[in-house]
């Protein structure tokens, strides 16, 4: 029989590894700073030696059977769309966001859902049973089957996982192990509450839905490897004073990591938008210079979206670049193209561009929009409201071709779009749709700026 030996804990630099029994401010071995992070030690039992017949095989990859995944509706079809279809059993869904955003609404009403057919537990380590069921009151929900319990410590909550199918955490911040001494929401107690829904999730088939909490700088706290346990990481953004979200998958083992979801929290609760016209395109667009509208592919789905630039005479030594949803060094690389092959003179202004909606746009394809913009709030004349602009810009200030180039011109046809300046490169797979929109190739960036502005 093995000999049962306390557990214990220890102090591992996360930077080289070296260990101490207690908590230092600098690490003695590499010299960094609050890099010392509690981890449990657990000592080898005095077990037999394990067999060679034990050891797992390797088989062919071609003999491996391919695994279906189950998956449930979550009863909001935005949410749906971002997981690659629906919720996939026995797995863990991070989703982080500011305090305030709505992760715990929206979690609250997925639970009251998925109780009408399962048992479904809300662990809530941060609320007391009356709040949420406060909010549950006011979001007019009727949970069935839905179990709560205010607790703080992760390792009583296998006590009530009998026949539960689903279960939310809120927040993994908020709890803690005992097998650790410190607080919860540090380094090591995050990592160890994570690797225990993980174990319970993998062995029971239990799928968590984990709120997590952000830093000021937007990124999830807590270690990395939080991340990279995870199934799905998910970020709930938007601003507090807008009634608009956007929810974002970074990681997804069962979907694409591009699909962004659309809601609207209104007094009843979190609702999905399926007409994102109001969202990413203002009413006024085409009546100003400086906007310019374009087809983005974020997933599986093409949403059009404005791009809103303002140009102004900087007060200071040193122009400002200010982009919202743009890549900054993206922003810069296309103003050097517009000044050195289309020769406009933005090195002594101010540069604002926005992303309506608070969408980020990350694909090359919105390269010649932003141009357009730019040139448009350059020469003060406004683009057609019913104009649409896409593809990459290279150094050269030619056009490149784009992906998704027949899926985009058909969003704009079928948003009403009258024009659409496309790469010439891509002009044989759009052909057909000739006669349902004016299709303008583009060769280089002053041949968009010759079309629309002279």
């Amino acid at each position: 029989m093995a000999k049962q030996t306390k557990t214990t804990t220890e102090f591992v630099c996360s930077e080289c590894g070296a260990s101490s029994a207690r908590w230092l401010g600098r690490c003695p071995s590499c010299g960094k700073f609050n890099t010392m992070v509690e981890e449990i030690v657990k000592p080898a039992l005095d077990l037999p030696t394990r067999s060679v017949t034990s050891v797992t095989k390797a088989q062919k990859l071609a003999d491996v059977t391919f695994e279906k995944y189950q998956r449930t509706s979550s009863g909001i079809s935005e949410f749906d769309t971002v997981l690659g279809g629906g919720i996939v059993t026995g797995s863990l869904v991070l989703i982080g966001g500011d305090p305030g955003i709505g992760k715990s609404t929206l979690l609250t009403q997925i639970a009251s859902y998925l109780s009408k057919e399962n048992k479904v537990l809300y662990f809530s380590a941060e609320e007391s049973c009356s709040q949420v069921k406060l909010r549950a009151d006011r979001l007019k929900l009727n949970p069935d089957n839905l179990y709560i319990v205010n607790e703080t410590c992760i390792d009583n909550l296998e006590n009530n996982l009998d026949d539960v199918k689903y279960c939310v955490i809120d927040s993994i911040q908020a709890v803690y192990t005992e097998e650790l001494s410190s607080s919860s929401g540090s380094v090591g107690q995050v990592r160890e509450c994570a690797a225990k829904l993980m174990r319970i999730a993998k062995s029971r088939g239990i799928t968590f839905f984990i709120v997590g909490h952000v830093t000021k700088e937007g990124a999830l706290a807590g270690p990395k490897v939080l991340e990279h346990i995870m199934d799905t990481v998910l970020y709930f953004e938007g601003e507090n004073q807008e009634n608009f979200r956007i929810l974002r998958a970074v990681k997804n083992r069962f979907g694409n990591v591009q699909e962004v979801g659309v809601f609207e929290m209104t007094g009843e609760g979190i609702i999905p938008v399926t007409d994102y016209s109001g969202v990413f395109l203002s009413e006024s667009r085409g009546e100003e210079p400086g906007s310019a509208v374009t087809p983005a592919q974020t997933g599986a789905r093409c949403m059009n979206v404005e791009i809103q630039t303002l140009i102004s005479k900087t007060p200071f030594g040193m122009p400002r670049r200010m982009p919202l949803g743009i890549d900054y060094n993206k922003l810069v690389l296309l103003i050097a193209v517009l000044e050195k092959r289309c020769g406009l003179n933005l090195g002594s202004s101010d540069v604002y561009v926005n992303a309506m909606g608070g969408i980020k746009l990350n694909e090359p394809s919105c390269d010649l929009a932003v141009c357009a913009a730019l040139a448009s709030a350059y020469f003060g004349k406004p683009i057609d409201k019913y104009t649409a602009v896409f593809g990459e810009v290279g150094l050269t200030g030619e056009v490149r071709a784009v992906s998704y180039c027949e899926k985009r011109v058909s969003e704009c046809v079928k948003m009403g779009f009258k024009k659409v300046l496309v790469p010439a490169k891509n002009m044989k797979s759009i052909a057909k749709f000739a006669d349902k929109i004016a299709i303008v190739p583009i060769l280089y960036v002053n041949t968009m700026i010759k079309n629309l502005f002279k």
